[in-house]
């Protein structure tokens, strides 16, 4: 399902022309670090070590072979500086609408502002929503986010909820 999203998609942003496309598994090593180049993740346990390479590469695998999911990078001038993961979700409320989940979006700490990320997710909102036939676009964000949660509004998102995470004893 996920194959109808107008991808790759070019664009332009202050810091230059970018392109989005999918995840590959070559993609891992620069995936990782954007995950420890955020502090909140990094806090979590996101710090893009050596021993927890097999961990990402699995759930890398798991995320490409999953049709519902898409894992998208943004490059520019040949580097991975940009990620975000869709979820396709079909449901019954809003009668029988689908939804389409946006899940750990960054962008490079050094290029944040640069209009990725609001061109991203435009993108998201108008050309992949509108593939899909999604009726709704929703994310999540920490509550610490509060920057992220100011670019969100901009770009025309509703805090509208409020989210409860459950964390598995291991």
């Amino acid at each position: 399902m996920l194959d109808a999203l107008p991808l790759p998609y070019p664009f332009e942003s202050r810091a230059g022309s970018a392109l989005l496309r999918r995840a590959t598994r070559y993609d891992a090593d620069a995936l990782i670090a954007l995950l420890s180049d955020d502090p909140i993740s990094a806090a979590r346990g996101d710090v893009a070590s050596d021993g927890d390479r097999a961990a990402y590469t699995s759930a890398l695998d798991d995320i490409l072979a999953e049709p519902s999911n898409e894992l998208l990078v943004v490059e520019l001038d040949g580097a991975v500086v940009g990620t975000l993961q869709l979820t396709s979700i079909p449901g019954m409320a809003r009668r029988g609408a689908r939804r389409l989940l946006v899940e750990a979006v960054r962008v490079r700490s050094d290029l944040r502002s640069s209009g990725i990320g609001s061109a991203v997710m435009r993108w998201v909102s108008d050309a992949a929503a509108s593939a899909l036939g999604a009726a709704l676009v929703q994310l999540t964000s920490d509550a610490a986010r509060t920057e992220a949660h100011r670019f969100y509004e901009r770009l025309g998102y509703v805090g509208s909820h409020v989210g409860f995470k459950y964390n598995v004893p291991r």
